[in-house]
């Protein structure tokens, strides 16, 4: 009888921390052990000449999700995580989505049960607050928060989600109270708003000026705005999807501070820029909060992503049809602001760090198996579950031809938005073969796992998630004398 139901022999085996040649036994799901001249398994790849990392882990795409203008996406749970894991993700993190007047536990389990019969990997799930009323904040949110949906999302702008600076600091306390992860979208709504209605007066409604109404100064404001109210109360945040510098200089001049303010960013802001958004409804397909900015833009997400100023490197993957169902809401006459807002981008964000960011010599191995696996578990409470491969791991496992080289284009895609924003562009590596708890998922570009065999992540309250314990002077000081402000 074999001692092991899969073994993967002769790859470079590359986490976070070390790479090393070594073989991987797998036994019921888990990484039973690392080694050399393993026993026989059941199953067994031969991984000469390939890197074996762990499955990566999209903590940031929306599937299966209405916007709060109720236009839905054009993934589901099973279309959304198939593109997933041909990209190599063995788990993704999507959110249920809180719309005023909602409750969020019925949120919740409608989520979750739209989620059970389809996915093909494992999944956790982040909430979005967007109604953070007595009810939520003192009942339906710490209860969550205990029973594994220990992050969530809330925006600085749209004006169906976005919260004002006091229901921002309510929900930051609770966040520090309950040791959860809060997730921030900043921009300057008032801004962003201000700009809009002048260029629509103006008659400046093409897809280009998204990018123009979407200042960069009002991303920096909100990020520096977002950084002092955790300050205030000594919580940690993580400001997402973040694309320009001046957002970029605040997040790494906290950190230099010591403050817990983690940063996320996505393939958009490395391959795209404002300039792949052009006059006529197409660039409508390149149109997502924010927007891609210009090439010195680009160069300091890279500088982010090298310098450890971003932990995580997100999809943010927001797949919207090209037609009324989504990006063209108003046919011919849709404006930059009717324009449903995102790009997709799950399959491909892993191999596009790979090609520019590894092959190129910008990335070593570890800090990308870091930026696309490991710090996103660390983050979310999946470690050392997921995003690693070590003994007691899940056997989550992405064997890479590093040197495949790949055309993008539409077709070649698993997810059902229609088009790619990269199309055209040629990778270098990508993964062949993607094992979800020791079960081949992909092989041979081919599907092997069934509809609804990916399991739901309880997560734990993150080590991330921590306050210093140094809250700002004044609230130390009514901590001094009995106050319980936070």
């Amino acid at each position: 009888m074999p001692e092991y139901d899969l073994v993967i022999r002769n790859g470079t085996v590359v986490t976070a921390a070390d790479t090393t040649h070594c073989d991987i036994g797998v036994k019921d799901g888990v990484i039973a052990t690392l080694g050399r001249g393993l026993a026989a398994g059941m199953r067994e790849i031969d991984a000469s000449g390939k890197l074996v990392l762990p499955g990566a882990i999209d903590s940031h795409v929306h599937i299966e999700q209405a916007s709060s203008a109720g236009v839905m996406t054009a993934d589901d749970f099973y279309s959304g995580t198939v593109a997933a894991a041909f990209g190599g993700n063995t788990t993704v993190i999507p959110f249920a989505a809180q719309h005023r007047g909602q409750s969020l536990r019925q949120v919740v389990d409608g989520y979750r049960a739209a989620a059970k019969p389809k996915a093909v990997i494992d999944y956790a799930i982040h909430l979005i607050i967007s109604d953070p009323t007595e009810q939520v904040l003192g009942q339906e949110l710490p209860a969550l928060i205990q029973d594994g949906y220990t992050s969530f999302k809330v925006y600085m702008t749209y004006d169906l989600l976005r919260l004002n600076d006091r229901q921002m600091l309510d929900i930051m306390a609770l966040a520090r109270r309950e040791g959860a992860m809060m997730m921030i979208h900043a921009e300057n709504h008032d801004m962003i708003q201000w700009l809009a209605d002048r260029l629509l007066a103006n008659g400046m409604s093409q897809p280009r000026f998204h990018a123009v109404s979407h200042a960069r100064v009002a991303e920096g404001e909100a990020t520096n705005r977002a950084v002092a109210l955790s300050q205030l109360l000594d919580v940690p945040i993580l400001i997402v999807h973040v694309s320009a510098a001046e957002a970029i200089d605040v997040i790494r001049g906290a950190q230099t501070k010591g403050l817990k303010i983690y940063g996320e960013t996505c393939p958009q802001y490395l391959f795209l820029t404002a300039d792949d958004i052009g006059m006529d409804l197409e660039g409508t397909k390149f149109c997502c909060s924010p927007p891609p900015r210009d090439a010195a833009a680009q160069q300091a997400v890279w500088r982010g992503l090298q310098n450890g100023t971003f932990q995580v490197f997100s999809s943010d993957h927001a797949p919207y049809k090209y037609d009324e169902t989504g990006k063209l809401l108003k046919g011919d006459k849709t404006t930059f602001k009717d324009t449903a807002n995102g790009v997709p981008g799950i399959e491909l964000r892993v191999p596009l760090l790979f090609s520019e960011g590894v092959k190129t010599g910008r990335l070593d191995l570890n800090r990308f198996v870091a930026l696309t696996a490991t710090n996103h578990a660390r983050l979310y409470g999946l470690y050392p579950k997921k995003g690693t491969i070590a003994v007691g791991s899940d056997a989550d496992i992405a064997i890479w031809d590093p040197d495949k080289h790949v055309h993008v284009s539409a077709g070649m895609l698993h997810d059902q938005t229609g088009y790619t924003p990269y199309e055209g562009r040629h990778v270098t590596g990508w993964p062949v073969t993607v094992i979800s708890r020791g079960r081949i998922v992909i092989e041979d570009g081919t599907l092997k796992a069934e509809r609804g065999s990916g399991n739901f992540l309880p997560c734990a309250l993150s080590e991330m998630a921590r306050p210093l314990g140094q809250p700002v002077p004044e609230l130390a000081f009514a901590a001094t004398r009995g106050g319980a402000i936070v």
